[in-house]
């Protein structure tokens, strides 16, 4: 550590620590041994900040509400909580700093929800998919449908 008063670098000593934000700070007071003055630091935990890359290769700061807004559009009149669909989002974004990648698709995002919706509510997955793939006839929804009910005869059988 530098000293903010005459600049010596690593000729102090700790004389107290306490931990504040409900742990996720550490305050320090420290003494320079060099010049005698008292300071205090702070420790805190560097986050990596995520950014999504769109279709268009704009990159923005990744913001788990707007997972949490597209899976409410899609869950419209089902009862599914939003208390439900919040721990989806936090285990999406759980997921993806977890990879520890600076960047990640909004397609990868796309597909991650649409497996969460797929879990909770095919209703809701089956809109989600139509507006996130950009449907553009019946035949793509009877495609989707025809899935969902294949993987519903494999789970009974």
């Amino acid at each position: 550590m530098k000293c903010p008063f005459c600049g010596a670098l690593n000729q102090d000593r700790v004389l107290e620590t306490r931990a504040i934000n409900e742990g996720a700070t550490i305050k320090r007071r420290r003494e320079c041994e060099a010049c005698g003055r008292r300071f205090t630091t702070l420790e805190e935990i560097e986050e990596m900040q995520l950014f999504v890359i769109k279709n268009d290769k704009r990159r923005e700061p990744f913001d788990r509400r707007k997972i949490v807004r597209g899976m409410q559009l899609a869950c419209t009149g089902r009862k599914i909580s939003t208390e439900t669909l919040e721990e989806a989002a936090e285990d999406i974004e759980r997921k993806l700093y977890n990879r520890l990648e600076k960047e990640v698709s909004s397609r990868e995002i796309g597909e991650m929800v649409m497996e969460k919706l797929k879990a909770l509510d095919q209703v809701a997955y089956v809109r989600f998919a139509s507006v996130y793939r950009q449907f553009e006839d019946a035949t793509q929804f009877r495609e989707i449908v025809n899935m969902l009910r294949r993987q519903g005869n494999r789970k009974s059988s």
